[in-house]
């Protein structure tokens, strides 16, 4: 049964829905008022405070922590300088990627991972044989996204003697909330200006408080997760056991991907000396890979045309989907859109998939299934680079 994070005090009061998910254990809102549309467009146009307490957070600390790290994850941890966040996806012996997720780098000798899923025993598993220690602390640590164009002043007013306009992007910073020591990130899953913040849970409630007071000058709103999987299908950004499968859950090999083929091969670093997957990786760069994640604009009047054969309107505006369908080349089946969502912002219908390589250059057409009516029918599409919005504040 999920458990309540420590700020559903709040968040349980706020959500009128009463519709909650179970997000790794604990209870998450789904959304907080009948409908999705403010919460989505606090995050593009104001600000959004999401609950994310339930990202599993492991701790590796010891002298030889930086090498444990590395031996770990795809990227060289080396070139993380102390106070800095990468983004990584970690893989097991055949090259396969088991999760992704960020890596903080807190001292010398500790980093924190975030993770969609138990990592607990693969951590400890590789860190075997070196001097460190691997900890779970996802239940010693509360965590709150605030995301949206009025994320930085709204914290800045809030922070005692510190200012977030020089905090670069992916960097992360330690400051105090009155007497509430917090660690602040540049990061989030919006693809959107914005901060997360890590607190231990004995304070979070007052945090909670404190940036909701401080954020309604700055049309501040809280945001659950149907917003929030809009808002990241926008920024191009994949979810585990939707736009790919661990090869942990997997149950055959084609249900295995590379970092390669979900959009990740920037973040192989084959020249950093050994780590886990690194020969398989090696020779999939060589004899390049299958799949490619793409981005996928749906042709708006071919969808209505298909509405339109039975006397409807496209009734498409709604929540995203995680549901694949398939994606086809004239009559050849050639991949999967696996999260798609009509976009309140750029006023299309967008999709993030997986292409067989030979068919997913830019610019290419193809054809998206869609069910109208208890009948599955095809709409026109054309491959596109992610993300599909991408603001420059988000950098700046």
């Amino acid at each position: 049964m999920p458990i309540p994070s420590p700020f559903h005090a709040r968040t349980s009061v706020l959500c009128e829905s009463h519709e909650w998910r179970n997000w790794a254990g604990y209870l998450a809102a789904g959304l907080y008022e009948p409908g999705h549309e403010r919460e989505y467009y606090a995050i593009r146009n104001s600000a959004a405070l999401i609950d994310v307490t339930p990202l599993y957070k492991y701790e590796i600390i010891g002298p030889q922590a930086e090498g444990a790290v590395n031996r770990i994850i795809t990227r060289d941890i080396r070139r993380c300088k102390v106070d800095q966040v990468i983004y990584t996806p970690w893989c097991d012996d055949q090259g396969k990627v088991i999760d992704d997720g960020t890596v903080s780098h807190l001292s010398e000798s500790a980093f924190r991972i975030t993770a969609a899923e138990p990592n607990l025993a693969w951590f400890q598993d590789c860190c075997f044989g070196l001097d460190c220690q691997v900890a779970d602390v996802t239940t010693e640590l509360a965590a709150l996204a605030l995301q949206g164009p009025n994320s930085r002043p709204i914290l800045e007013k809030i922070f005692s003697g510190m200012y977030l306009s020089p905090l670069q992007y992916y960097r992360l910073a330690h400051g105090h909330v009155g007497r509430i020591p917090v660690t602040v990130s540049r990061t989030g899953y919006t693809g959107d200006l914005g901060y997360e913040l890590w607190v231990a849970p004995q304070y979070a409630e007052a945090l909670w408080d404190m940036l909701m007071e401080a954020g309604q000058g700055y049309g501040i709103s809280p945001a659950g997760i149907v917003a929030l999987d809009i808002a990241r299908i926008e920024a191009g950004l994949i979810m585990l056991q939707v736009d790919y499968i661990s090869a942990r859950k997997s149950y055959i090999e084609a249900q295995k991907s590379s970092p390669y083929e979900i959009g990740m091969g920037w973040a192989v670093d084959l020249e950093k000396g050994d780590f886990i997957g690194r020969k398989a990786l090696a020779a999939e760069k060589k004899a390049g890979s299958k799949w490619k994640l793409v981005g996928l604009e749906v042709d708006w009047q071919s969808l209505e045309a298909l509405y339109a054969r039975v006397g409807l309107a496209p009734q498409l505006t709604g929540r995203a989907s995680r549901s694949a369908v398939p994606i086809y080349n004239d009559e050849f089946h050639t991949g999967q859109a696996t999260s798609h969502t009509f976009s309140p912002i750029l006023k299309k219908y967008i999709a993030i998939g997986t292409l067989e390589s030979r068919y997913a250059g830019p610019g290419r057409a193809l054809q998206v299934e869609f069910t109208v009516e208890y009948v599955r029918l095809r709409a026109e599409a054309t491959v596109v680079k992610l993300p599909f919005y991408n603001p420059a504040r988000k950098r700046a």
